[in-house]
C-alpha cells in the first residue's frame, strides 16, 4: 500500500469552498474544534498537513455561543503590553459584551497550527456578531454542525436550568 500525495495537477483541481455556521446555542469547544477541522481541510480525502487544502468558514450569531459552568465570569482572557506591570485581563463576560467575535476567534485559533500555516488557515475565519454577514456573494452554504456527545450537552444544559 503506497501513502497518498498529491500531485500539482490535484491540487489545481481543489477548490476552497464557503460553508455559513450559525453558532446560536452551540458550546463554544464543541463548535471551535470542528471549525478548526474544516480550515484546516481534514474533511476531505486530499488531506495533507504541510498544504493549505481547507475551506473558509463563515460564524454568525458570535453572541449567542454557550459557555458551560462558570466560564462565563471566571474565564479570564490574558494579554501583555509589553510594558511593566501591562498585564490586562478581561473575563468572557466582558468580551462577549464589546466583541462577542473575539471569543470564537480566540478558541479556533488555539486549535490550528503555531506556524505560518496555521496563520494562513486562520485568515479564512470570518466572524459576525449579528445574523448577517458580507459575504453572500461567495454564497457560503449552511452546515449544521453536530457534537459528537449530545448526551453531555443535554444534561449540563438541565443542570444549569435547575441551578
Amino acid at each position: 500500500m503506497r501513502t497518498y500525495f498529491p500531485k500539482k495537477k490535484d491540487l489545481e483541481e481543489i477548490s476552497h469552498s464557503w460553508y455559513l455556521v450559525d453558532a446560536e446555542g452551540k458550546v463554544l469547544g464543541r463548535l471551535a474544534s470542528q471549525i478548526a477541522k474544516i480550515l484546516q481541510g481534514k474533511h476531505k480525502p486530499q488531506y495533507t498537513p504541510h498544504l493549505d487544502l481547507g475551506d473558509y468558514v463563515v460564524v454568525i450569531n458570535a453572541e449567542k455561543v454557550k459557555l458551560t459552568g462558570k466560564k462565563e465570569k471566571e474565564k479570564r482572557y490574558y494579554h501583555h503590553s509589553g510594558y511593566v506591570g501591562g498585564l490586562k485581563s478581561k473575563t468572557v463576560e466582558d468580551l462577549r459584551k464589546k466583541h462577542p467575535e473575539e471569543i470564537i476567534q480566540h478558541a479556533v485559533k488555539g486549535m490550528l497550527p503555531k506556524t505560518p500555516l496555521g496563520r494562513k488557515m486562520f485568515k479564512k475565519l470570518k466572524v459576525y456578531k449579528g445574523n448577517t454577514h458580507p459575504h453572500q456573494a461567495q454564497n457560503p452554504q449552511y452546515i449544521e454542525l453536530v457534537s459528537s456527545r449530545p448526551d453531555i450537552i443535554t444534561s449540563v444544559n438541565n443542570s444549569q436550568e435547575g441551578a
